[in-house]
């Protein structure tokens, strides 16, 4: 069959096309510039020329000045032609250099570059039709999961997301038991610990690496009389009683998060909470379909859902499934309330009551 073409049509796409290679080709120079130390060297410093910029993070100029190229090119510093001098802005550096920020990135290119690594492997996953573990995956998924959301929490968890259940805050003041389900490195669990010091804390995951790791951190932070970490699975973890279980962005990535969202019910306290966090999402492919949305599903594709077809019941949520399917799941669960507590513009704070 003949077709027409429409060639403003294809000129948009290629366009479309050249952006997205230059962002793709750019993720490995933004992982230079944060191993290297460029934005931190740039940072607050105002204009600086490549020389001053490669002495700063004692590294070779041509080097830095092909760099520089790229970040300008990429809207990340600024160029000055008339002084030749490279600016990284203030409102950049809170993305790329300050680790303390809540709009801080660098993470999220560990996690790109696993994915990078895994790229074969996945491959044979969806010929086979078999999951691929969260455990399997290149190691720099882990860390980079860490340091990707450890901001968001820092920033939210506390200050927004615990008032929002009603009671919850003046329990953990008091004294609480509190479980943090799939706690990976164990960012949320020593946030909390360190803003309620009455109250105990668990955390649980299947993955021993890191396990191990938050435990280090656990150490580090000095919270190890009221912070434990255990190996374990979301719906066999030990104990019961629990005045709050959370769920921080894993139930998706479970087999059997109907399974882990019956057991979080079963050792909750009758008047406990359940907070669960989940990437944001509406309840439609046609609601999802924007730049946060694409980014969630590309995520979905090649970790979450993977992981959670390698598990028994392989489920496969995925990091999309929007509010009214996650209460399906609360439901079937057997919580008998479950409502949006509050949002970010990145994620869905859901409140579940036995």
């Amino acid at each position: 069959m003949a077709t027409t073409i429409d060639e403003a049509r294809v000129e948009q796409f290629m366009g479309q096309i050249v952006v997205d290679l230059g962002a793709a080709i750019t993720a490995p120079l933004v992982m230079l510039g944060d191993q290297l130390g460029l934005y931190r060297a740039m940072a607050h410093a105002g204009p600086l020329t490549s020389a001053e910029i490669a002495e700063r993070a004692q590294v070779r100029e041509r080097y830095v000045r092909e760099w520089l190229a790229n970040q300008a090119a990429s809207g990340y510093i600024e160029h000055d032609r008339q002084t030749d001098r490279y600016t990284l802005p203030d409102e950049h550096a809170l993305a790329l250099a300050d680790e303390d920020s809540p709009l801080y990135v660098l993470g999220a290119y560990g996690i790109l570059a696993s994915v990078w690594a895994d790229e074969e492997r996945i491959a044979d996953r969806f010929r086979r039709g078999e999951g691929f573990g969260w455990h399997e995956h290149d190691s720099r998924l882990f860390a980079g999961t860490e340091r990707f959301f450890r901001p968001g929490y820092r920033a939210h968890l506390v200050a927004d997301w615990i008032p929002a259940f009603d009671g919850l805050e003046q329990r953990l003041r008091e004294g609480a038991s509190v479980i943090d389900v799939g706690c990976g490195h164990g960012a949320s669990t020593i946030i909390m610990a360190q803003a309620f010091p009455q109250s105990r804390f668990l955390g649980v995951d299947y993955h021993e690496g890191s396990i191990a790791r938050a435990r280090e951190l656990a150490r580090e932070a000095g919270l190890e009389d009221r912070v434990r970490f255990e190996v374990a699975a979301a719906d066999a973890y030990p104990g019961d009683g629990y005045d709050l279980v959370c769920h921080f962005d894993c139930l998706h990535d479970m087999g059997d998060p109907v399974g882990a969202a019956r057991h979080a019910r079963e050792t909750l306290k009758p008047d406990g909470w359940w907070m669960l966090v989940e990437p944001y999402a509406g309840d439609s492919l046609e609601d999802n379909l924007n730049p946060v949305g694409r980014l969630f599903y590309a995520a979905s594709t090649v970790i979450c859902t993977p992981s959670s077809l390698a598990q028994d019941v392989a489920l496969g949520l995925g990091a999309q499934a929007g509010e009214a399917r996650l209460a399906a799941v609360a439901r079937e669960a057997g919580f008998s309330r479950f409502r949006r507590a509050t949002e970010t513009p990145f994620n869905l704070v859901l409140e579940g009551r036995p």
